[in-house]
Parts: structure tokens; C-alpha cells; sequence
């Protein structure tokens, strides 16, 4: 057993380490490296692209792979059969109006099988609903104070103020999470919430021996290839998983899904809907470094901070431009640019400096020459806009008082952006 001193040691270690790390993270503007923004009209060859044409058939297939090999990694075969099951279904008696599913979601291949749970409310009396589908953090059971959503016994992130210890959940987390989901309001709207645990899909934790990944391991592999998907995008395939679902699923509007996701799930979120084209438009909340924000500006957390306190979430391939942006043939905006010409939403808090609001925006400003192609609207000015003040179109965005956070202001603007302009895009 560590002695006192042996775990004063460590402790003193780490927290010098955090205050080095913290003291090295730029937020000063002045302090921006000068740095050109990647053309996305112009393929790697140098081809300027001038119509929707020519971006889906030519550069939007080589940024896709771009993205894919260096970035988030490739899914390395096709699996099996995927089953569902209705677990249980009733009316809520927590959120009025509401009709509430649970569904196990089943990946067969060979020998191997995972299921992850997959949670639905739906308004009642509505023949079809439109959907927000988006992984959650803590377990089903936590986003909701419903007493019969069942709690998942995959691995948990322990967290003491929340009771959760042991990697394992209880019934004291149960609703711990629930303020982020304003879930009344999306029924009363008229729309319907999916979601799911992202840990029953690949735990977050640099360990790739559970989880979706050992389905494609050959003999003596313990880890995905360079090259090879990572957990982000291991979480955005389990949200097509749920998408198979829904699209059977007869009081689901299956034209109007909309991809949901708050900080790493914002960054999955967005490549969800890159891969995904079912996906009617994707909501991308305080994504940062690896979603929205431009990783050129090396503001906040930076490409080398996060392959280093996260080095699952991306392909082996992406740590190579660690310290070493300038390198970067693409950044962010073209990303959110491969979800063209489907509706997409960017979302900043005033606080959250490490995920760099500044480049969230310019992220979802510069994707906006591609949206042009399409003839759809687009963030206009260079300059971000005022606090509470949202702008809503096919690139929508937002900045609102506070932290990195999910709050009931940002659902607020997400049901009406989604009925304003998501609704009407198909």
C-alpha cells in the first residue's frame, strides 16, 4: 500500500504538472499565431471547386478522407447482424404528455455481441416526431428522473459528487444529470429526445480492450492501427447504430433526426452527421478542440493537450500535429463543412475559454462558402455576435452567459431553430 508520503508526492506532481500545463494555454488574442485559413474550395491538387457538383463528386470525398485516416480513424471492417428489442414502454409519469421507450440495440459478429440501451420520449398524440439523438455521459438514468429507465452496468467515469465509485453506477446518480436535457420542453414542443450511454459503446478510457473495438482485433491486437478509428468515432457509430432504430421505429419522423452533442460529444456529434447523411442537421455544443473550433488559433486546449490527456479519442495519426498545426492541410470549418447542405448549429459559453468561443465561431463562419454552394444562409460577418444574441439559419449560432455546459437557454434555441429551420428543409 502507498505510504502518506509516496501519495503527497504524486499529488504534488500532478498539480505541478496541471499548473505548468495551465499556465502554458493561451488565451490572450494578441497571442494568436498568424496562420491562413484553409480554402475549402480548393482541393489538395488545387482545384478550385465553384458548384455543389463538384464539391460532393471531388472535394468533399477527399476531405472525408482527410478527416477519416489522420483525424478520427477508420472503421476497419463491416459487422454483423444488429438486432433491436423493446425493453419497456409507457406513459412517463414524470414529464406530462410524454411517452417514454427503452429499446436494447444488439451488434452480432461471430462469437462477439455488445448491446447498448437506447432511451426514448416521444410526445403522445403525435403521429411521427421529429427526434434530438445524442449520447449522454453518466448512464440513461441520469438524464432523467424517471424511476423505471434502467441503469447501466458498463463502466463508469467515477465521480464522488455524483456517488459514482467503483466504475459502477447506482441509484444515486439517477437524475444527476437531468437539468441538461430539458426534456419537458422538447415534448412540448412536439419533438421526441433519443439517447444513450456512450460508455456501453467504447468506455472513455485509454483501453481498447472493451467496447466496440476488439470486434475487428486479429490475432495478439490489443489496440486499433494507426489509422484505425478512435473512441470519438467509435461513439459517432454507435449514434447510426440508434439511427437503424429510428428509422423503423413508425412514430419517429425519420427525415427530421437531428444530431446532438455537448463537448467530446459535440465533436462526435458533428462526425455522426459528416458520416451520416440521415442525419436531417447536427447541434454542436461547447465542442472545442476537435469539433467546431479552428485548431489553428492554439487557443485553449490545443491539439497537443487533448492526444495527451485523451489519447483514445482520436486515430494514432492525428498526434503528429501536435505543436504542429501550421502542418494541418484542413482545419475544423471543413469538417462541419462535410454536413453541407444539412442544417448545422454551433453553440459557445462567454466562460469557456478552453473550448476558444472565438474559433467555434469562426469554425462555423469560414464552413459557410461551402452552405453558399447550396444557396442556403450563412453566418455573414467575421465578428461574432453579442451575448443572447442567436443567429439562426442553416449555420446557426449562438454565445451565451456562463460555462461549458448544457443549459436550458441553449435548448431553448435548439427547438426553435429546429422548428424554424430544420423543419423546413425537407
Amino acid at each position: 500500500m502507498m505510504n502518506r508520503v509516496g501519495l503527497i508526492s504524486i499529488v504534488l506532481l500532478f498539480l505541478c504538472h496541471w499548473s505548468y500545463s495551465q499556465s502554458r494555454t493561451n488565451y490572450d488574442e494578441e497571442q494568436v499565431p498568424q496562420f491562413e485559413i484553409p480554402d475549402p474550395l480548393m482541393t489538395f491538387s488545387g482545384e478550385q471547386v465553384e458548384d455543389a457538383k463538384t464539391w460532393l463528386e471531388k472535394r468533399r470525398p477527399e476531405l472525408m478522407d482527410f478527416f477519416t485516416t489522420e483525424m478520427f480513424g477508420k472503421i476497419p471492417g463491416e459487422l454483423g447482424m444488429t438486432s433491436f428489442k423493446i425493453l419497456e414502454e409507457g406513459p412517463s409519469t414524470v414529464y406530462s404528455g410524454a411517452l417514454r421507450q427503452q429499446v436494447k440495440i444488439s451488434i452480432i459478429k461471430g462469437n462477439s455481441q455488445l448491446d447498448f440501451n437506447l432511451l426514448l420520449y416521444l410526445p403522445k398524440g403525435k403521429t411521427k416526431a421529429p427526434i434530438f439523438l445524442g449520447p449522454n455521459f453518466y448512464g440513461n438514468h441520469s438524464v432523467t428522473l424517471d424511476e423505471k429507465v434502467v441503469i447501466s452496468d458498463a463502466w463508469a467515469r467515477n465521480n464522488p459528487s455524483y456517488d459514482i465509485s467503483d466504475n459502477s453506477f447506482t441509484e444515486t446518480s439517477r437524475g444527476v444529470r437531468s437539468y441538461r436535457w430539458a426534456i419537458q420542453d422538447i415534448i412540448d414542443a412536439g419533438f421526441g429526445l433519443a439517447t444513450f450511454y456512450y460508455g456501453e459503446i467504447d468506455p472513455d478510457k485509454n483501453d481498447f480492450s472493451d467496447g466496440i473495438h476488439p470486434f475487428f482485433y486479429q490475432s495478439g491486437q490489443s489496440r486499433p492501427k494507426n489509422g484505425e478509428w478512435g473512441s470519438i468515432a467509435a461513439w459517432a457509430w454507435g449514434m447510426s447504430r440508434a439511427m437503424d432504430y429510428l428509422q423503423e421505429n413508425e412514430k419517429v419522423d425519420s427525415d427530421h433526426i437531428i444530431a446532438f452533442g455537448h463537448s467530446r460529444l459535440g465533436k462526435t456529434a458533428l462526425w455522426a452527421a459528416a458520416n451520416d447523411d440521415r442525419f436531417a442537421a447536427a447541434i454542436s455544443n461547447n465542442s472545442g478542440c476537435g469539433g467546431a473550433a479552428l485548431s489553428k488559433r492554439k487557443y485553449g486546449e490545443t491539439l497537443a493537450v487533448i492526444n495527451k490527456s485523451f489519447p483514445h479519442w482520436f486515430t494514432e495519426n492525428f498526434k503528429k500535429y501536435g505543436h504542429n498545426e501550421e502542418k494541418l492541410p484542413v482545419d475544423q470549418h471543413e469538417l462541419i463543412s462535410l454536413i453541407a447542405p444539412r442544417p448545422v448549429y454551433v453553440a459557445s459559453a462567454v466562460e469557456d475559454r478552453w473550448a476558444d468561443p472565438k474559433g467555434e465561431y469562426l469554425g462555423a463562419y469560414y464552413s459557410g462558402k461551402v452552405y453558399k454552394l447550396f444557396g442556403k444562409s450563412v453566418l455573414e460577418n467575421p465578428e461574432m455576435p453579442e451575448i443572447h444574441q442567436p443567429l439562426h439559419q442553416s449555420v446557426a449560432y449562438h454565445i451565451r452567459e456562463g460555462k461549458h455546459n448544457v443549459t436550458d437557454y441553449d435548448w431553448g434555441q435548439y427547438l426553435k431553430w429546429a422548428s424554424d429551420v430544420v423543419m423546413k428543409e425537407k
